[in-house]
């Protein structure tokens, strides 16, 4: 998502880029081969661009900070270096998911590490494949600083990108962390053939469990009716590129959490945002029977088969 990012911002001439990496030898293929050969093949770097592995370096006369750390490894890459971030430089995080243990939300996490600054989320339908093929999509630009939040939209804003901005940062990041759990929940409907009527009866009531924990947590109800709420659900539960998606597929056709886990080098954010919003859910006494039954397979070795079970012998009720 960091490279599907540079290449938006490259649209826009009137910008000086520079991307931060941790590792120099990813730095030097980058630099070398002028694309992101090992997360995103195939798309040319923005000419001009500065590729740095010095924070202090990167952030050197920036005006915006654009993170795409997903939300596990957040807060172990941002304090080694949280020393060399100026102190008022607004950040952007386009990570979705919630921490385990602390349940902060990404934007608390870089508040958190780096001091308290204008800090903001840009959340919505956006597979990385898809943006850096210029195929049009939407976000919203969500920060309690409305002046952040228009100034990401600036920046994203371009022929294949309408932003928009919100000023719920709590809905927006949590609907962005919540519809992983529910896209897991999708990909199990997927592996196991149940068929279209139940995986859409899964999204309906998966948004339910959304709506009635995100409210509950400060987040607004219009906010996931929007593009971080119902839109990136939807995406994340039809699209091929769906990382969540795809381990719900592989847990529904028998696979375990472990084996799917070493088969990939990529992060699916809703595998430890289950059990972070299981934990969070159970403590405040918020019903959410998906979820539950998502925790348990993933964590405690319950068989796809009878979490479905469980699911449809739930106490009829009206909806």
């Amino acid at each position: 998502m960091g490279t599907a990012c540079i290449l938006l911002l490259g649209g826009n001439s009137a910008h000086r880029l520079t991307l931060w990496t941790r590792r120099e030898d990813h730095a030097d293929q980058l630099r070398s081969q002028g694309s992101n050969e090992v997360y995103l093949p195939g798309h040319p770097l923005p000419t001009g661009l500065t590729v740095e592995t010095s924070v202090k370096k990167a952030c050197q006369g920036a005006e915006l900070a654009v993170l795409a750390i997903p939300t596990v490894h957040l807060r172990k890459a941002l304090e080694p270096v949280a020393d060399q971030w100026p102190a008022d430089l607004p950040v952007v995080s386009v990570a979705k998911g919630t921490e385990q243990g602390t349940f902060l939300r990404p934007s608390q996490i870089i508040q958190e590490v780096l001091g308290r600054r204008p800090v903001g989320a840009l959340c919505g339908p956006s597979h990385a494949e898809e943006l850096a093929n210029g195929q049009p999509a939407s976000l919203v630009s969500a920060s309690e600083d409305e002046a952040l939040a228009k100034l990401a939209q600036e920046a994203f804003n371009g022929d294949t990108m309408r932003v928009y901005t919100n000023t719920d940062l709590v809905g927006v990041e949590l609907g962005g962390a919540l519809k992983n759990v529910i896209a897991i929940a999708a990909g199990v409907c997927d592996g196991m053939n149940l068929g279209d009527n139940a995986k859409a009866a899964l999204l309906t009531r998966g948004l339910v469990e959304m709506v009635r924990f995100g409210t509950r947590l400060g987040g607004q109800q219009t906010t996931f009716y929007g593009l971080a709420g119902i839109g990136d659900l939807i995406t994340t539960c039809v699209s091929p590129f769906g990382r969540n998606l795809s381990v719900g597929r592989k847990l529904g056709q028998g696979k375990t959490l472990e084996e799917i886990l070493a088969s990939t080098t990529m992060v699916a954010e809703g595998v430890w945002t289950a059990r972070a919003i299981w934990q969070q859910s159970q403590s405040m006494q918020i019903e959410m029977p998906i979820t539950e039954q998502i925790y348990q397979v993933l964590f405690e070795k319950k068989s796809p088969q009878e979490a479905v079970k469980t699911l449809m012998d739930r106490e009829p009720k009206p909806e």
